[in-house]
């Protein structure tokens, strides 16, 4: 009977829209098991939960909560990384510093060693040729100042009196009263402070030990880094997971390559500062001149401030031998030579190795002097640059390819047309 089945159909669906209002189903119902009637307008399920936590914080809170626990993750990490750095002080100094020289003389090891000569042999000549350029030229230096006392001694007193007479007849127009209560109250100072003297001489005394053992501990990393640095950095790499193998690889091979490239044009520049300020202080027959040429040399190595801060003591050794004339022609050398270097030797050579904004040199030299004084205001840009180029090669090439022309990232060429330097590129297969 077809009126039997239509009224049986009707009932079933008006069963099922009282049965789907009483109680809605947790999950959306299939088309297929919708009556033909309402195929056309499926149902809206409305999931309903109770409110969470994280419904009552505020969106903005929630994510700065976020980023808060990790950035105090994150300090507390660097923190106790800079204990132990400075717990094993004694034994990091060292190492950094051989690593600095190790990219100084590494391409004359390499140069040997392309020439037939073993690796053991040739990293023992480089260390031989370092010992005796050192030993020599501060046996030269100690040479020149004692051979120089007495004639310092006597121009040092003579300039004392002349800087007196510029300071009394000069624009100053000082008393002699005044001169001579400058000079008891500087007497007092240093009798006031005989105990803090003495303290600071023994502590000096007391770190002699740890330079002697730096010291040796210096030429054996050397010697070892020189000759098998490059096995040292692939074992490193293989205790890694064997997808960041390659990566990590080639972003400290191409690190290495900048760090040898920074080495070799702070010694050029700190060569160049260093003739120049020399040859004006040697025509100017200032006393030391050998000796604070060295000191300029030295200086040059931290970047910036570094041949600026021994030129000063250029200027103070010329004011107290000779006065304040030669003082000021001593300057007018040292501010040339800066401008030498700033304007012409930076950005031509340095800018090859690196690229290094100036404000970030400025506060990685401030940093490291904060943090670990003259040795961390010698290493502070090295570091940056190699963290540079790291980053920047890890972030462009995550999958470990070289890069396309060879060079390594984070550096520039001097102009438009100069070819960048290829860098050999890390084997696969060692890893």
């Amino acid at each position: 009977m077809s009126w039997v089945a239509t009224l049986r159909g009707r009932a079933r669906s008006v069963l099922a829209d009282r049965v789907r209002q009483a109680s809605p189903p947790p999950f959306p119902v299939p088309l297929s098991r919708v009556p033909p009637d309402t195929a056309e307008e499926p149902p809206v399920v409305v999931m309903e939960r109770a409110p969470t936590t994280d419904d009552l914080v505020p969106r903005g809170v929630r994510i700065a909560g976020s980023w808060a626990w990790r950035i105090i993750l994150f300090v507390a990490t660097a923190y106790l990384l800079f204990r132990v750095i400075g717990l094993l002080r004694v034994v990091i100094i060292p190492v950094a510093v051989a690593l600095l020289l190790a990219a100084l003389f590494e391409p004359i090891a390499a140069w040997l060693r392309r020439h037939g000569v073993s690796r053991s042999f040739a990293a023992v000549l480089v260390l031989l040729a370092a010992l005796i350029g050192v030993f020599g030229g501060l046996g030269l230096i100690v040479q020149t100042f004692i051979a120089q006392y007495d004639d310092l001694a006597t121009q040092v007193g003579d300039g004392i009196d002349e800087v007196q007479a510029w300071l009394t007849d000069g624009p100053l127009h000082l008393s002699q009263s005044q001169l001579n209560g400058y000079v008891e109250a500087l007497q007092q100072q240093i009798s006031g402070n005989q105990g803090a003297l003495t303290t600071g001489a023994i502590s000096t005394a007391a770190t002699v030990g740890e330079m002697v053992t730096g010291f040796f501990l210096v030429l054996f990393t050397l010697f070892f880094m020189v000759r098998d640095g490059g096995a040292m950095w692939s074992f490193l790499c293989r205790l890694l997971p064997n997808e960041a193998r390659l990566p990590v690889a080639r972003a400290g091979h191409y690190s290495w390559h900048t760090l040898v490239s920074y080495v070799r044009a702070t010694v050029f520049v700190a060569f160049v500062d260093a003739v120049g300020i020399g040859v004006g202080l040697a025509v100017m027959h200032i006393p030391l001149a050998l000796p604070l040429t060295a000191l300029v040399f030295l200086g040059a190595f931290v970047p910036v401030i570094g041949a600026t801060v021994t030129g000063a003591v250029a200027v103070l050794v010329a004011l107290v031998a000779q006065g304040p004339v030669s003082a000021l022609i001593v300057l007018g050398i040292v501010i040339a030579v800066q401008q030498l270097e700033g304007h012409i030797l930076q950005p031509l050579i340095m800018g090859r190795a690196v690229a290094l904004h100036p404000l970030a040199v400025i506060l990685a030299i401030a940093s490291g002097a904060v943090l670990a004084g003259v040795v961390g205001t010698l290493v502070a840009v090295p570091v940056l640059a190699v963290l540079n180029t790291a980053l920047r090669y890890l972030f462009d090439h995550p999958s470990g390819e070289p890069t396309p022309d060879r060079t390594p990232p984070g550096t520039r060429p001097a102009g438009p047309d100069d070819a960048p330097e290829p860098v050999e590129t890390v084997d696969p297969r060692t890893l």
